[in-house]
């Protein structure tokens, strides 16, 4: 009877050892999604409302100051490296004046947007 119980327990325990060492890890993501073609798209002198609708809602918003926004975003797979990129935003008058943080955008010197796929003159019947 003894040896049945420390037979059982020992196999309770190799069962849960072997099932956590098997669990799913879940990929976690955090905070606005930021990519490179959003920050091209921002130009100096936009509005806040123009700025909002391409880079959404600033996570962090500067209590004291309503002219600097915070848009931070961070990945952690499940079983990889953490990521994260964090842009801050300032705003002179409720005008864009800089862009700054992990990610660059060069708002004197603007990427020329990407040409617009032709058109097919085709009838879309």
């Amino acid at each position: 009877m003894k040896k049945t119980f420390v037979w059982r327990l020992g196999a309770a325990v190799g069962m849960v050892l072997y099932l956590g060492a098997c669990a799913y890890r879940i990929d976690v993501q955090q905070g606005n999604i930021i990519t490179q073609d959003m920050l091209n798209q921002l130009r100096p002198g936009m509005t806040k409302q123009q700025v909002r609708l391409i880079m959404g809602t600033p996570l962090l918003q500067d209590v004291f100051s309503q002219q600097r926004w915070d848009y931070y975003y961070s990945l952690k797979p499940g079983y990889g490296k953490l990521e994260t990129r964090h842009v801050i935003l300032a705003f002179e008058a409720d005008a864009l004046a800089s862009v700054s943080g992990d990610m660059q955008v060069d708002l004197q010197h603007p990427a020329s947007p990407s040409p617009a796929p032709a058109r097919s003159e085709e009838p879309l019947l």
